[in-house]
């Protein structure tokens, strides 16, 4: 009798420490930025989780744990599917927008980024990385 007596207040005790964190989240407010996983360079190395925040026309990839990494002049170029061996690491339901980037003028190339979104949130991100207009084929007659 004793057990179940320590049981039932040892749940009580989580559901009340749960609840006052839920609130404290909420009163918060919403969280700046769009949520991701990234990966840099496109199609090479491992996924990483941060925020894609866009300020005065320029993106930028913030990670949770690291230095921020510019977009200048980014673009997205492609949109897919996670594949079977990506979804193991990522959520398999996001997209994955292709963006690449222009340097930063101090002899930088450039480069490319993959960014894993939720499907919600690629309409945010594409506004914030624009897509890349086609290239205008050259009319032959």
């Amino acid at each position: 009798m004793i057990e179940i007596v320590v049981v039932g207040l040892g749940v009580v005790g989580a559901g009340w420490l749960l609840r006052r964190k839920h609130r404290a989240r909420v009163a918060a407010g919403p969280v700046p930025g769009i949520p991701c996983m990234v990966r840099v360079p496109a199609g090479a190395g491992r996924w990483r989780p941060g925020r894609v925040y866009a300020e005065d026309g320029a993106a930028r990839w913030v990670p949770q744990r690291g230095e921020a990494v510019e977009l200048p002049g980014g673009r997205a170029t492609g949109v897919r599917m996670p594949s079977v061996k990506e979804g193991i690491s990522i959520h398999p339901g996001s997209r994955i927008v292709t963006c690449s980037y222009d340097g930063d003028g101090d002899g930088d190339r450039g480069g490319s980024i993959e960014i894993a979104v939720m499907p919600l949130d690629v309409r945010e991100l594409l506004a914030a990385v624009p897509q890349a207009e086609a290239e205008a084929e050259p009319d032959t007659p």
